[in-house]
């Protein structure tokens, strides 16, 4: 098996620019709420659904990111407006309506359906976890906790290499990777817990960070094993120096729900 390749770091530079103005923005939209956070939102789903279009359906992928974007976004604005049953009702709804739009224009109809499966409870639950009580900070415990799973596994796994996760789907991540991003997940969310505003005891944080940055290594080998059968290096070629957005937050698709489950859990009395 030929070694795990090396990192290309002529394009550091651009990277590092790239989250300078995407991170930032992101936490400005999540600290102030409200409809700049839910614009935040609306943007993402129509970006992530055209970079869906594009990988599902390359002969028509306007009709299809048109069809993922407007049934994604009918319960976002449903959940946003606090009818929260209706909003995951309709879910399961407007995924067969999507797949019915995409008849004739796509390869495979049902990829469609996916297309709303995939992105609309990662958008709801964004929406429902900002939300909730001190869900700014919740919010930024999900970015930090996250993130710090990204860096940490690209550093370690950067620096230690050694045996790959799942050579299949995504051969240049390591187990070594996935130990530091599992450890850096859980020291940032021990460091949200510590502040003095935030409540939640550390231990719960701890095992929150663990939770989540498991979530966060799952999303980002899920994402990786669905290029591999679209046939695509990259989902997009959006964001400079990273590819597409659903390659950045394919793991926060999946850490979103993880957590909104835990707040949920904490909501009921746990870690309090």
């Amino acid at each position: 098996m030929p070694p795990v390749r090396r990192f290309d770091w002529t394009n550091l530079g651009l990277r590092i620019a790239s989250a300078a103005v995407l991170i930032p923005a992101a936490l400005a939209a999540a600290w102030f709420g409200g409809w700049p956070y839910l614009v935040m939102i609306a943007i993402a789903v129509a970006l992530l659904s055209i970079e869906w279009g594009g990988m599902s359906a390359p002969v028509a992928p306007t009709r299809v990111a048109a069809a993922v974007a407007a049934a994604v976004l009918v319960a976002v604005f449903v959940g946003y407006r606090g009818h929260l049953i209706a909003a995951w009702s309709a879910i399961p709804v407007m995924a067969v309506l999507a797949a019915v739009i995409a008849r004739g224009v796509a390869e495979r109809p049902a990829d469609a359906a996916f297309g709303v499966l995939y992105l609309a409870p990662a958008a709801l639950c964004l929406v429902w976890l900002r939300d909730t009580q001190q869900g700014v900070w919740w919010t930024m415990m999900l970015f930090a906790t996250t993130w710090a799973a990204d860096i940490g596994a690209f550093a370690v796994g950067s620096v230690l290499k050694g045996p790959r996760l799942w050579p299949r789907f995504s051969p240049n991540k390591t187990w070594s990777g996935f130990a530091g991003g599992l450890l850096a997940a859980m020291l940032a969310g021990s460091l949200m817990a510590a502040l003095p505003f935030f409540q939640l005891n550390i231990y719960a944080a701890a095992g929150i960070g663990l939770t989540v940055g498991l979530a966060t290594m799952a999303g980002d080998l899920w994402e990786s094993a669905l290029k591999r059968r679209f046939g695509v290096k990259d989902s997009g070629d959006l964001i400079p120096g990273h590819g597409g957005l659903l390659d950045r937050v394919d793991g926060l698709m999946f850490a979103v729900v993880v957590m909104a489950a835990l707040r949920l859990a904490n909501a009921w009395g746990w870690g309090s």
